[in-house]
């Protein structure tokens, strides 16, 4: 122990009583005794650790849980891992060794021991600083852990990158509803949404006896059960791309209804693509969807229904201005295909009629003014101009010689409710042989065209510090409404919508305005456990006022020519789960009685 008995100061040495150094010498053997003990348990500790990773990799390669090349890997790093865990006990045990209060003597005799060079003998003990061994540990673990991502052989308890970026909704609804009729309705409502699917009505009394499809308006219809489901998958393409694909219930196509009546022999029931869309968002103030999506329109169910969703494409923006967040300016313009010709018509003929097309161009722009805490204000302006929906009529058509169809037999729309005033659409030829026995099978189309204005306001407000009021109101008008066009475009082939009398243009009644009010006391959405609202309505829907094609189809059965009452309520039971009740009133604005008030009960469930 010679470089015990020798330190250094500055650089200069300088002699250590030899029994000085003998007790620093004995002090140090002792501590290096301990020392060496403590680092032989670490070293074995690290060592069973080590064999016990190194079983662990061959059992899983033996498993086929991971393959060869994955374990020799794995392997790889476990050694690393080890050595790393070897050097942190060495380090740990020197640490130990060196911490009595004699250590700082025999530091210093080893160090001047190192200083003068090792003689046979002396044993090194490597140094591994604290920063190091994190860094060797941090290293080994990204490398193992990035590996194991990669190959999916690790992080048990870890779901694919994918899955984070979709997620899915739905909802489920279960109605009881009863329908009651007055006395004193009419009982001879045609039914022409019936007679446009068929092959047509003849109109002749000569060769047709019975008559036509008739809705029923007097008997009514209790305690019949109705349900709805929607469910859909929705997916973050990317930051900027989003998809969606929506199942929804229904007893047919409309595009109003997803209810589906309950009963039917217990017959299974049908599901239908409800959505399917795809969007772009350059920018978070500027979005553009394609498919089948809701409206991006913010109107009320007097001109959408809160069913209906819109084929095409559409352009929507929000942005909040600079000066005053308070004030967001909002809008939307879409390009909505309704219709389609068929290519192939007349199927019997090889003179096929030209392409045509049905479309809604809408645009609307609005603004979201933040008065303060407890009010804010929405306000909007759209325009919607539905073109070539309007009925024509045709040219000369001479079904009695065995033409199958006349060339505007497309210009009746593919879906309609009831309301809206109504044109022969074909001009049929009589056969000059027996003239007064031709018979005359009809189709019926619109006789007005639709330019909507649409203006709509809402205003939020707080009573009492708490209680959540709403104020809605929308009034539409049909620019393009002209009953003297109306007239001449259908040569004098309107069907419906008269007052008293023979159907003559002087009992014509019809008009080119809508308007509703509605207030909600209570939270307008059900979310949490005890929300509640009440609310109460009133709506006009003079008969061209909008397309009867597209609106609710349960205020007044649907359509338009329509006008009455609703209120109603809703308390929600649980998270998301809530029970409502809704009584409307209504009747015709014009033309034979027709009124029906309808109940609904029903508890409703998002998820």
């Amino acid at each position: 122990m010679k470089a015990l008995e020798r330190m250094t100061d500055g650089g200069a040495r300088r002699a250590v009583p030899r029994r000085a150094a003998g007790t620093a010498g004995a002090v140090a053997l002792a501590l290096a005794l301990l020392g060496a003990t403590g680092l032989a348990h670490a070293q074995a500790q690290a060592a069973s650790q080590d064999t016990a990773m190194v079983k662990l990799i061959h059992g899983l390669i033996k498993s086929g849980a991971i393959d060869k090349a994955t374990g020799e890997a794995l392997l790889a790093q476990a050694q690393t891992e080890a050595y790393a865990a070897t050097q942190a006990a060495q380090m740990a045990a020197q640490k130990q060794a060196w911490s009595a209060p004699a250590a700082g003597a025999a530091g210093a005799a080893v160090g001047a021991g190192a200083a003068a060079g090792a003689e046979p003998g002396d044993v090194r003990i490597p140094y591994i600083s604290q920063t190091t061994r994190d860094q060797i540990r941090d290293e080994v673990k990204s490398e193992v852990m990035a590996q194991a991502k990669s190959e999916g052989w690790a992080a048990p308890n870890e779901t694919p990158e994918w899955t984070k970026r979709i997620h899915f909704e739905g909802d489920f609804r279960l109605r009881n509803e009863s329908r009651f009729y007055s006395s004193s309705n009419t009982n001879t409502q045609i039914d022409w949404a019936t007679i446009n699917k068929g092959n047509g009505f003849d109109v002749n009394s000569n060769t047709n006896l019975s008559l036509p499809p008739l809705l029923n308006t007097t008997q009514n219809r209790t305690n019949q059960f109705r349900a709805r489901a929607r469910f859909g998958l929705f997916a973050d393409v990317s930051e900027q791309v989003k998809a969606g694909v929506r199942l929804a219930s229904s007893n047919d196509d409309s595009p109003v209804s997803t209810n589906t009546t309950l009963g039917g022999g217990l017959n299974k029931k049908s599901v239908w693509l409800d959505q399917m869309w795809l969007s772009y968002q350059p920018v978070d103030w500027v979005k553009f969807t394609g498919g089948r999506f809701a409206p991006p329109f913010a109107t009320s169910d007097m001109l959408f229904s809160s069913d209906l969703n819109l084929d095409g494409i559409a352009a929507q923006f929000s942005k909040a201005l600079p000066q005053n967040p308070n004030v967001e300016l909002f809008g939307s313009l879409g390009f909505i295909p309704l219709e389609y010709s068929n290519d192939n018509a007349p199927s019997n003929s090889q003179s096929k009629m030209s392409s045509q097309t049905k479309w809604l161009l809408g645009t609307q722009f609005g603004a979201n003014w933040k008065l303060d805490s407890k009010n804010s204000f929405r306000g909007t302006v759209g325009y919607f101009d539905f073109r070539n929906i309007t009925g024509q009529l045709s040219s000369p058509c001479s079904l009695y010689s065995g033409q199958t169809s006349c060339d505007t037999d497309w210009s009746r729309p593919a879906f309609m409710q009831k309301g809206n005033t109504l044109m022969l659409l074909r001009n049929i030829a009589l056969n000059p042989l027996d003239p007064a026995n031709t018979a005359q099978p009809q189709y019926v189309g619109y006789a007005s065209k639709f330019q909507l204005l649409d203006l709509s306001a809402r205003w939020d407000t707080v009573l009492a510090g708490r209680f959540p009021l709403r104020f809605d109101v929308n009034y539409i008008r049909n620019l393009a409404y002209n009953e003297g066009e109306m007239w001449a475009r259908s040569n004098g082939g309107i069907v419906n919508n008269f007052g008293a009398g023979d159907a003559t243009r002087a009992n014509f009644k019809s008009g080119p305005n809508a308007y509703m009010f509605q207030a909600t006391f209570g939270k307008p959405v059900m979310a949490a456990r005890g929300d509640w609202n009440v609310l109460f309505g009133y709506k006009r829907i003079e008969p061209d006022a909008v397309p009867d094609a597209y609106n609710d189809s349960t205020f007044h059965g649907g359509g338009t020519n329509a006008k009455g009452y609703y209120l109603g309520g809703s308390y929600a039971f649980d998270k998301n789960a809530w029970i409502t009740g809704r009584w409307l009133s209504t009747k015709e604005v014009y033309g034979a009685p027709l009124s029906i008030d309808t109940l609904q009960i029903e508890v409703n469930a998002r998820f």
